[in-house]
């Protein structure tokens, strides 16, 4: 549906025509491209571990979902760098990989867990984006996490492929 990028730590990104994806990287141009972390919280625990976090991609229907709940969201308010439509990410299993364009994949890494920013951007923002499933269980909705696999361009409208990983799956987990 669209797609962002940000070269400064910013909880928001802007919208762009085109992001490129660089192998083993993220987006280029964008504040958490890297092999190694760039989440500031994660640096300063251990600036050597391996960045899962290089992709932020959300579901644009958690939108609709905000509005119902009283917040105004659009796409890269979020932080997102792929905003997406008609797909359920948070249900796809972690190492599903996703086809981006014309040549770029993505894998999932797991779920993105929210942050105190979330309630700066807009307050109770951060309740509205966690809820309880049927077993007590934490949800998190603020979108997956990826890895890019094969670089590529990527524009907003662009169609994707969804191939999930070879049984058994394995849930998605805070990354």
């Amino acid at each position: 549906m669209a797609v962002h990028r940000s070269p400064s730590h910013r909880f928001s990104k802007q919208a762009e025509a085109v992001i490129t994806l660089l192998e083993g990287r993220g987006v280029q141009g964008d504040a958490h491209c890297g092999i190694t972390v760039k989440h500031r919280s994660r640096v300063a625990r251990d600036p050597s571990q391996p960045n899962l976090r290089q992709v932020h991609l959300l579901h644009a229907e958690l939108f609709d979902w905000l509005a119902v709940m009283g917040h105004t969201v659009q796409p890269g308010d979020m932080g997102e760098n792929i905003t997406t439509a008609g797909i359920d990410l948070l249900a796809l299993p972690t190492g599903t990989e996703l086809r981006l364009g014309a040549s770029a994949v993505v894998r999932i890494t797991g779920l993105r867990n929210p942050c105190v920013q979330i309630d700066r951007f807009q307050k109770g923002l951060m309740a509205a984006v966690l809820d309880r499933g049927p077993d007590g269980e934490l949800v998190r909705k603020a979108g997956v996490m990826g890895v890019v696999l094969r670089g590529g361009t990527v524009c907003a409208r662009d169609l994707i492929e969804v191939t999930p990983p070879a049984p058994p799956h394995s849930p998605l987990r805070p990354v």
